[in-house]
């Protein structure tokens, strides 16, 4: 693992444009197993767009998480909470709901985000969603 982030670091610093950087963050990132979502927020004037996401289940419950600086899709879900979210081709409808700071910092100690992808984010903020179902 050391020598991955030396790597990407030393091609970082060779580059002098962003996205030779990204680049090379994609190249050395480790493939995530596991399902992703696609989460379906609407904007104010009722136009839906769609986001791929890898989904956090604890205890039964489902959570997303906004990994970088601000986020179109996030903002969209905190302004009109009523989304749907599709899974293994299932879709559902579901209520986005920012999680207390106790929830956040748990969900944090236990998401294992490294430090090198707060570096390459700018040390950005993580928040998280919860996503309660709605009954239908």
């Amino acid at each position: 693992m050391r020598r991955r982030v030396l790597a990407t670091l030393g091609l970082c610093l060779l580059t002098a444009s962003g996205s030779g950087c990204m680049t090379a963050i994609a190249a050395f990132q480790p493939e995530i197993a596991g399902s992703t979502i696609v989460i379906s927020t609407t904007d104010s004037d009722g136009t839906s767009h769609d986001r791929v996401l890898s989904p956090i289940d604890d205890d039964g419950r489902l959570f997303v998480a906004a990994n970088h600086w601000p986020r179109a899709w996030y903002h969209r879900a905190l302004a009109h909470p009523e989304v749907r979210v599709t899974r293994d081709g299932q879709s559902n409808d579901y209520r986005a709901v920012p999680v207390s700071e106790e929830e956040r910092e748990r969900l944090l100690a236990e998401s294992g985000f490294p430090l090198i992808g707060y570096l390459f984010t700018g040390f950005a903020p993580r928040q998280f969603l919860r996503l309660d179902p709605q009954q239908p």
